[in-house]
């Protein structure tokens, strides 16, 4: 395939960024979107030219650092994946690609389509942790969780914290996030403990971080690629409103 890449390039946060345009050609549709990244990276540097910032680590979907805007969908425009699963087959011979990083103020640009996430930590340590006790694993049977409440929380802790939810909120919104957080832990016996404490703090932190409010228009969960469900967010506003 041939394609055409504008591809968002900022030197630095304070930078003013711009689109600039690239061509590649014969790029198979069998490569990841990006190998593809990586293959236009190898020959900026052989032809003596800036290669293109982008985050990744683990390429298997876990990490949620691989986040970019693509064709105006976070990770891309095919639902349910990181931009490390997107292939290429999904795009048609001759189109041209929109690549930008996300746009959120708590996001800052680091360059090009790196953005600081580091916002995302913050709200998670102002949650402190739980109280339970350490070592061994206790009995399975000791504390009986009905099988709902556990499948619950565990589609919540999938949340891989890549930031898609305020990318695509208009709000740039970190509820959905914020609510997946939450709801690992109020599901569970072991996390009433500091249950209101818990809500209360994180709630503080992501206001003071300046994300904003919750849009209600379901784009978060539209674009979220571990499908996490807006039922969340509800369950959060009602352990914050138990809170007080």
């Amino acid at each position: 395939m041939n394609l055409t890449l504008k591809i968002w390039r900022q030197k630095n946060a304070e930078a003013k960024g711009s689109f600039e345009t690239y061509q590649m050609n014969n790029v198979s549709p069998e490569m990841a979107f990006l190998e593809m990244l990586d293959a236009l990276n190898k020959r900026l540097v052989e032809e003596d030219r800036e290669p293109v910032a982008f985050d990744h680590d683990c390429r298997e979907g876990i990490c949620g650092s691989c986040g970019m805007y693509i064709n105006g969908h976070p990770h891309g425009p095919i639902p349910a994946i990181t931009t490390c699963h997107l292939s290429m087959r999904y795009f048609k011979d001759g189109e041209t690609i929109w690549i930008e990083p996300w746009r959120a103020k708590p996001f800052p640009v680091i360059k090009d389509l790196i953005v600081d996430r580091s916002a995302f930590d913050k709200i998670q340590v102002a949650g402190g942790f739980i109280s339970v006790n350490t070592g061994s694993a206790p009995e399975a049977n000791a504390i009986r969780i009905p099988k709902k409440d556990s499948d619950s929380a565990f589609d919540a802790a999938v949340c891989i914290g890549c930031g898609a939810c305020v990318a695509a909120c208009k709000n740039a919104s970190a509820m959905l996030f914020v609510s997946a957080k939450i709801s690992q832990f109020a599901l569970q016996p072991q996390g009433r403990a500091e249950a209101r404490d818990r809500v209360r703090a994180m709630v503080t932190e992501m206001d003071k971080l300046g994300f904003g409010s919750c849009s209600n228009t379901g784009a978060c969960e539209a674009e979220c690629p571990k499908q996490i469900k807006l039922t969340n967010i509800a369950r959060l506003n009602r352990e914050f409103y138990k809170a007080f």
